[in-house]
C-alpha cells in the first residue's frame, strides 16, 4: 500500500506537466489562428480602402497578386501563388506536356515572328513549314505588335479545329497553310538511341507525367541491341514528379530498396518512396550525365543511384535542389505550390545547397554553411556529403562558348545561315557523320561580311575601366602609350577570332543546321562526336576494371566530391577553378 501511494504521488506531477503541456500547445494553437486572423483582416482592409479611394483606377487582380508575391518573395523561389488566368500555363510546364497545336516554337524578332522549332511529326512538319519561315497572320489575324503570349493563344486550340496561316519563307512570296491543329505531346525522352561502343543512350528532358514509362520503352527498344552499357542523360533537367523518379531508378535496382524520403514541419507530408518491382536492368553498367541544371528529381535519381553504388555519376556539381513542393487549390480555380519538405536520398544526404530560412541582412540567401556539411556513406562506403548537389564521381569540366561564338548565336547569324543552308542544299543529311567543309565555313564568313558581329569582352571592359579611373585621376596621359597598344591588340585579336575559334564554330553551325533536316534529333545526334560527358561515360563503361574500382571506393574514388575540401578551408578555392 505504501508503495502503491508513492507510486501515485510520482505519477501526479507527470499529469500535471502533461496538462501544462496541452494547455500550452492549445493556448499556442489559438495565438496562431488569432495572428491568422488578424493579419487576413488588415490585409483586406488594406486591399479595400485602397480599391475604393486610390486616386487612380486599379486592376485589383494584379494588386491582389502583387500582393501575394510580396508575402511569398521571402521564402524561396518554387512557393509561388498561381492566378485562374496563369493555370493552363503552369500545368502545362509542370505537370504535363500535351495541348491542342501546330506542332512548331515561335521567337520574336524586329516586331516579326519567325519559326524557332518544328517537331517532327506534328502538323507544321507534314505541311513543310520550316525553321526559319516568317509567319505573317493567323486565321487573318495580322501578328504585327502581338506579344509571344497572344501569337501561342491563336496557335493553340482543340485538337482537329483548322488554323490558317500566312508564311512568308525568304524572298519568296507568302503563301497561305491551311491545316488542322494536333493534339500536341512533346516527350519527356526526347531522343534515345545506340552510340559508339555499343551503348544505349536516353535523354530524359524532364519528369512529368509518363517520364518513367518513355523511360521503359527506351529501354526496352535499346535491349534489343545488347547494348554493353547504359547512359542516362539528365543534363539541364530540372526535375519534375518525384514519384516518377523513384520509378526510374527502380528500373535498374532491385525491388524494396529505400530510393528517397521526404520529411517536413507536417507529419503527414513526411514519406518515404521505395522500389516496389522486379527491376528491368539491374546488371548492366549504367552512367548518369548531369550538370549545374541537373536539378529536384534529376539530383534524386542520379543521388540515389550512386549512393547504391548502382551507377556512375559523369559530368559537373548538379543544381543543389533539395525541395519538395505540394499544389492545393484555392478558390476562383486558382492555386499556390508550397515547398512542404526536404527530400533525402538513400545515404541521408539532404542536396539542398541553398538556406533560405537563414537569409543575410539585407534579404539576400546564404549557402549551407561549411559547418554544417555533414559526411554520409554509400551502400559500399564511399564518402558522399550532403548541402552541395550531387558531385560526379567523374567530373568532366564544362567548355565554355568563345566571345565570337556567343555573339553569333545571340545575334542569330547561326539560326539563319542554318536556314539558308538548307534551302542551298536540298537533299538529306546524316547529322551523325556530317562536318561543314573548309569551303562551307568560308561560305559562312562571306555570309557574316558587313553585318555587325562586335562584342565587348571582360578584358576590354576593365581596359576601359582603367582608362575611366586613370583620367579621373589625370594620370592617362602617363599610360596612354602601354593603353593604345593593348586597346590595338586587342582589336586585331577579336578580328581573327572567326578563325582563331573555328572548330568551336563550326560544331555549333553543324548542330544547327542537323536540326533543318532532323529536327531535334539531329541536333542530338550532330553533337555526339563532340560531347565530352558522353566520351567519357563510354569510355569508363568499356573498362571494367575503372568500372568496378569506382564503384568499390578504391583510392582516389574513395571520397565523392569537394565538399570535403571545405573542411580544410579549400573551398572556396577550389569552387573559383
Amino acid at each position: 500500500m505504501k508503495e502503491e501511494r508513492t507510486l501515485n504521488r510520482l505519477k501526479k506531477p507527470a499529469l500535471c506537466v502533461g496538462a501544462l503541456g496541452l494547455a500550452i500547445g492549445l493556448w499556442s494553437f489559438q495565438d496562431d489562428l488569432f495572428q491568422i486572423s488578424k493579419n487576413l483582416d488588415v490585409f483586406a482592409s488594406v486591399y479595400k480602402e485602397v480599391n475604393l479611394n486610390y486616386v487612380d483606377d486599379i486592376n485589383s487582380a494584379k494588386l491582389v497578386k502583387t500582393g501575394v508575391d510580396a508575402m511569398l518573395d521571402g521564402l524561396d523561389p518554387y512557393t509561388e501563388f498561381v492566378p485562374e488566368s496563369e493555370v493552363e500555363d503552369y500545368k502545362l510546364h509542370y505537370v504535363s506536356t500535351q495541348y491542342g497545336g501546330i506542332g512548331a516554337g515561335i521567337f520574336l524578332r524586329d516586331n516579326k515572328v519567325f519559326i524557332s522549332d518544328i517537331f517532327e511529326g506534328f502538323a507544321a512538319q507534314k505541311a513543310d513549314i520550316r525553321q526559319g519561315d516568317q509567319l505573317l497572320k493567323i486565321n487573318d489575324i495580322d501578328l504585327a505588335g502581338k506579344t509571344n503570349d497572344q501569337i501561342s493563344t491563336l496557335l493553340k486550340g482543340s485538337k482537329g479545329a483548322a488554323v490558317k496561316l500566312l508564311l512568308k519563307r525568304g524572298e519568296e512570296a507568302p503563301v497561305v497553310k491551311n491545316i488542322v491543329r494536333d493534339e500536341i505531346k512533346q516527350p519527356n525522352v526526347v531522343y534515345y538511341g545506340m552510340v559508339y561502343g555499343n551503348m544505349g543512350y536516353i535523354k530524359l528532358n524532364k519528369f512529368l507525367e509518363n517520364s518513367a514509362d518513355e523511360v521503359t520503352t527506351a529501354l526496352v527498344a535499346l535491349k534489343k541491341n545488347n547494348p554493353n552499357g547504359i547512359i542516362l542523360d539528365l543534363r539541364s533537367n530540372g526535375g519534375g514528379i518525384l514519384q516518377e523518379a523513384v520509378k526510374i531508378v527502380n528500373l535498374f535496382v532491385a525491388k524494396d530498396v529505400l530510393v528517397v524520403s521526404q520529411k517536413g514541419k507536417i507529419r503527414e507530408k513526411n514519406f518515404s518512396y521505395n522500389t516496389v518491382a522486379t527491376p528491368m536492368e539491374p546488371n548492366l553498367p549504367l552512367v548518369v550525365l548531369v550538370n549545374g541544371r541537373s536539378a529536384s528529381a534529376s539530383e534524386i535519381t542520379a543521388g540515389a543511384l550512386q549512393d547504391l553504388d548502382r551507377a556512375i555519376v559523369i559530368g559537373q556539381r548538379s543544381y543543389g535542389k533539395g525541395l519538395v513542393q505540394q499544389t492545393f487549390n484555392l478558390p476562383y480555380n486558382s492555386l499556390v505550390k508550397i515547398t512542404v519538405a526536404k527530400y533525402y536520398i538513400p545515404s541521408g544526404r539532404c542536396v539542398q545547397e541553398l538556406d533560405y530560412a537563414h537569409r543575410k541582412d539585407d534579404g539576400s540567401v546564404i549557402k549551407v554553411a561549411d559547418s554544417s556539411i555533414h559526411e554520409f556513406k554509400t551502400r559500399n562506403g564511399r564518402s558522399v556529403y550532403d548541402g552541395s548537389g550531387i558531385y560526379p564521381d567523374i567530373p568532366v569540366k564544362q567548355e565554355r562558348f568563345a566571345n565570337i561564338t556567343s555573339t553569333l548565336i545571340s545575334k542569330l547569324y547561326i539560326f539563319d545561315y542554318a536556314t539558308l543552308y538548307r534551302t542551298a542544299h536540298p537533299q538529306p543529311i546524316d547529322p551523325k557523320t556530317f562536318r561543314l567543309t573548309d569551303a562551307d565555313y568560308a561560305d559562312f564568313t562571306k555570309y557574316l561580311q558587313g553585318k555587325n558581329y562586335t562584342y565587348t569582352p571582360v578584358s576590354e571592359k576593365i581596359l576601359n575601366n582603367l582608362k575611366t579611373e586613370a583620367t579621373k585621376e589625370k594620370q592617362f596621359t602617363q599610360i596612354q602609350a602601354e593603353y593604345d597598344a593593348l586597346k590595338a591588340k586587342m582589336a586585331s585579336n577579336k578580328q581573327s577570332d572567326l578563325q582563331m575559334h573555328k572548330d568551336e564554330i563550326k560544331q555549333v553551325l553543324e548542330n544547327e543546321i542537323s536540326s533543318r533536316y532532323a529536327y531535334e534529333k539531329g541536333r542530338y545526334e550532330a553533337n555526339f562526336k563532340y560531347d565530352k560527358e558522353l566520351s567519357e561515360a563510354v569510355k569508363t563503361m568499356q573498362s571494367k576494371t575503372q568500372l568496378a574500382s569506382i564503384l568499390k571506393g578504391e583510392g582516389s574514388f574513395k571520397v565523392i566530391g569537394k565538399p570535403v575540401l571545405a573542411m580544410t578551408g579549400k573551398k572556396e578555392k577550389e569552387d573559383n577553378d
